[in-house]
């Protein structure tokens, strides 16, 4: 059988008005925050510190520190299941759109499609296969073919019509640096990006992302407390403006900022040599609130439903189209 899939897009907002859709992961870094009694003054306060964040970077022509806003846009891609006959979808990835406005000149500038990177069938992969894969066995391991059915999905995505419709450019996803990884400060210094950070080695999510097709490399803008790190396609240093670089800095290291701020909000920077620490007191908290133990037990939750509504239901559909599309 001759099985393909398509994509759907729908955007949404991220404002202090943002509500979560229903099909939203839950666990999703700005779902988290719009729920519960403080969900609009949490959200007030998010684009307040990525507005102040965007303008301490985008220094130049700014001296009132005031010049820019960043506006968010959620995008969510549905996978169209062609081959069931019956119209079904399945919410596949979720993303952020930076906006970035220029109050100086009155223009709305494209900013990265990215940033942020939510999915399912990594909830399933990460939370439910993984898990059980090791159970009783006396060493960690990673299952045949882990994450490459999420890698073919992932890049299918990127290199559909859909996807080039809507978007110019390839995504950039920034995630937290690894606590049980060490990097070390190169020369390499970005004016944007600052300086560079490399591994000690290799992670399973470095090589998660890889089977998606995204490179990935560790800078510490200036002002941070830790390095960030960057997955691509392409040239990170050139194929982006310093403007769109911005977008993605202000935003998610605001977002780290509330996550992680053992790491991100910690009160001394790191230094040449960085070990990210979650256990590290000496840190400032903001005044935004977080459930970071309800969005662990989620992710199985989550990863279950990928399951029972994706993985099992489609199996023979996603085993042969994952065949056909191999390498």
């Amino acid at each position: 059988m001759n099985t393909d899939f398509t994509f759907a897009i729908k955007h949404l907002r991220f404002d202090e008005d943002y509500c979560p859709a229903d099909n939203t992961r839950i666990t999703t870094n700005f779902a988290n925050l719009a729920r519960g009694e403080s969900r609009q003054q949490n959200l007030r306060n998010t684009l307040a510190m990525i507005n102040n964040r965007f303008n301490a970077l985008a220094q130049w022509d700014n001296p009132t520190a005031d010049r820019y806003a960043v506006e968010l846009e959620i995008i969510s891609v549905e996978l169209l299941l062609d081959a069931s006959g019956r119209g079904n979808s399945f919410p596949a990835i979720e993303v952020l759109k930076t906006y970035i406005v220029d109050r100086k000149t009155n223009q709305r500038i494209d900013g990265i499609v990215g940033n942020n990177f939510s999915s399912y069938v990594r909830d399933y992969d990460f939370s439910v296969l993984l898990l059980d894969h090791n159970k009783g066995l006396p060493a960690f391991s990673v299952p045949d073919n882990f994450g490459e059915l999420h890698g073919q999905l992932f890049q299918h995505f990127i290199n559909s019509a859909t996807y080039k419709q809507y978007f110019s450019k390839p995504p950039v996803i920034c995630l937290s640096v690894s606590d049980n990884k060490v990097y070390q400060r190169t020369d390499n210094l970005h004016p944007v990006l600052g300086f560079e950070y490399q591994p000690n080695e290799s992670s399973l999510t470095e090589q998660y992302f890889k089977k998606m097709g995204l490179q990935v490399r560790y800078f510490m803008p200036p002002g941070s407390a830790a390095p960030l790190a960057f997955y691509f396609f392409g040239d990170l240093l050139n194929d982006y403006t310093n403007l769109e670089l911005i977008s993605t800095i202000s935003t998610m290291e605001t977002f780290q900022k509330i996550y992680r701020p053992e790491i991100y909000n910690a009160n001394a920077p790191a230094g040449p040599c960085y070990q990210p620490n979650l256990k590290n007191p000496d840190h400032s908290l903001t005044q935004i609130v977080y459930d970071r133990t309800e969005r662990s037990q989620l992710a199985i939750e989550q990863g279950r439903f990928a399951e029972e509504q994706f993985i099992k239901p489609y199996q023979h559909v996603l085993e042969q189209w994952s065949a056909s599309h191999a390498n």
